[in-house]
């Protein structure tokens, strides 16, 4: 099992998620965003803000994509 924080996945906190794949962080991940946007924090906010600009070139996001990756997996 590897752990990695909120900020490790390029979110604003040092929660952690826990798991045997990166698949299964990553869903960790995306339901804590979801559940800090409908609370309006606005330090997620901004960075899923990043994100989004990531997200506007497809090359740049597999790029950091793959970069959290290796991150996992070098745990």
């Amino acid at each position: 099992m590897k752990t990695m924080t909120c900020k490790q996945l390029g979110g604003a906190c040092n929660k952690t998620f826990s798991a045997d794949t990166f698949d299964e962080i990553v869903t960790m991940s995306k339901s804590h965003g979801m559940e800090m946007f409908e609370k309006n924090d606005k330090s997620h906010l901004d960075a899923m803000e990043e994100i989004s600009v990531l997200m506007q070139d497809q090359s740049k996001m597999q790029e950091w994509f793959n970069q959290k990756k290796e991150e996992f997996n070098a745990l």
